[in-house]
């Protein structure tokens, strides 16, 4: 993978599955067609494909408002799903650990995506006195639980008087929608996610990289890794060569074989919230039309100790991958054992965390093979925000591929829809009525039968 430097393995990708290799030879031809599928999307901007483009666009408009945000002393960021999780997916990966709790290098950082009052409460109540930017992104501007939140920090910024709306930010479509309007009347900053983007794809647009950058994240390697991803795998044959291909291939083999669970595990704490970005990702994009498969997230090796007794003994239900990363920043090594009490622990001498977290990751991919359960690793040489990148465009693209192969469109949600229509109706929004009554009567059903203690 050139200088990406990630490694993907399948020799124990199939399990107990028979005829495995023979199963990923016949997906060679769908798979080619999968590829010129989103190729011809993505030249044609069609709905959904615009992901694709995002590599390589010019992110001075990103850069600029980054900028901006970084003089302030908190930011609050209002959005959800898609325009979320790939914000606290970047900072997790990028930024320093507990980066909130520095004294200095970039504004406070709050993330109002669930619109629970007592969370939304204690934001403000965190950022009351201080310069504070809002901002928000939603690409329709109707997402109830965006612009719920963002209607209540903007009174409560109000309340403090100044110019509140120089003190906003909105990213959303182009062209129309609520935030747009609102950019247009006010003369507030605004940046665009392209018509094109869906949200859970938008993370390498301005949703994502924006807050990232104001807070010091190097977004232009970010881009450069996904970049190079996108042209490494458009370079590759077919399920021999591309390793998105043969994911893909062997997600789409072990979903209609009895295992509709996937799990990505990464022996990192770095990428704990990578893997709940990619749930969203994967639950979104494949789980529709009665197919599928269930993301899981795990975290190494903390998951070792809640999760693997399931994984190894359980049933045989999953698909397993496994990230790790061979050169951890930040090394420790551990002290040599002195007191007599502590000599049992002498073989902990001289050792390092990182290379005991490596052994653990290797340790449960063993331990899944000795049970015959299906394991792909993931090797990072080094996670920078260049091979971040890598890792962000090569899952995106794995999981349109396993969409094409299921015969399913991955970049709608129409599950999601419904939930939000019952919403805006139960909210009393005028031109939800009819759905508001069909979820009372079927919230309805679920109360019936009840048991109070």
């Amino acid at each position: 993978m050139g200088e990406l430097s990630i490694s993907f393995s399948f020799g124990c990708a199939s399990g107990r599955e028979r005829g495995f290799e023979n199963r990923l030879e016949a997906l060679e031809e769908p798979c080619a067609e999968a590829v010129s599928w989103i190729e011809k999307g993505a030249r044609a901007e069609e709905t959904g494909f615009g992901w694709y483009n995002l590599p390589g666009r010019d992110l001075s408009d990103v850069i600029e408002a980054a900028e901006w945000l970084s003089g302030y002393d908190s930011v609050i960021h209002a959005g959800i799903g898609g325009s979320a999780l790939g914000n606290l997916m970047l900072h997790q990966a990028l930024l320093p650990m507990y980066f909130n709790e520095r004294d200095s290098g970039g504004p406070k950082f709050y993330l109002a995506d669930n619109p629970d009052p007592e969370k939304t409460s204690a934001i403000w109540e965190r950022v009351r006195g201080s310069k504070t930017a809002l901002i928000g992104v939603s690409k329709s501007g109707a997402t109830a639980e965006t612009m719920s939140q963002f209607l209540w920090f903007r009174s409560k910024m109000e309340e403090t008087g100044g110019d509140v709306d120089g003190d906003i930010l909105v990213i959303t479509d182009p062209r129309s929608g609520v935030f747009r309007s609102y950019a247009n009347t006010k003369g507030c900053r605004s940046l665009e996610i392209p018509p094109s983007v869906g949200g859970r794809f938008s993370v390498l647009s301005a949703c994502g990289l924006v807050t990232a950058a104001a807070l010091g994240g190097d977004i232009k390697s970010v881009a450069a890794g996904a970049s190079e991803m996108k042209n490494t795998l458009a370079g590759l044959g077919g399920i021999g060569e591309n390793p998105a291909l043969r994911l893909a291939a062997a997600s789409y083999i072990h979903s209609i074989s009895g295992r509709p669970m996937t799990v990505l595990m990464p022996y990192s704490n770095r990428l704990e919230t990578f893997a709940e970005w990619f749930a969203q990702l994967w639950g979104e994009s494949v789980g529709k039309d009665g197919v599928g498969s269930t993301p899981v997230r795990a975290l190494g090796a903390i998951d070792q100790h809640s999760q693997v007794q399931l994984y190894t003994a359980g049933p045989d239900d999953k698909l397993y991958t496994i990230i790790n990363v061979v050169n951890r920043a930040g090394e420790i090594e551990l002290p040599k054992i002195a007191d007599e009490s502590l000599s049992s622990l002498s073989y902990l001498s001289g050792r390092k965390l990182g290379e005991m977290l490596g052994y653990e990751a290797a340790s449960t991919a063993s331990a899944l093979v000795k049970a015959n359960r299906p394991v792909v690793w993931i090797e990072v040489g080094r996670l920078d925000a260049k091979a971040l990148g890598g890792l962000i465009f090569f899952y995106e693209y794995m999981t349109a591929v396993t969409g094409r192969l299921m015969r399913i469109n991955p970049f709608d949600q129409p599950g999601v829809e419904q939930g939000k229509r019952y919403t805006y109706g139960m909210m009393g929004r005028d031109a939800y009525k009819a759905d508001a009554k069909e979820a009372v009567e079927l919230f309805g059903r679920v109360k019936k039968d009840s048991v109070r203690v």
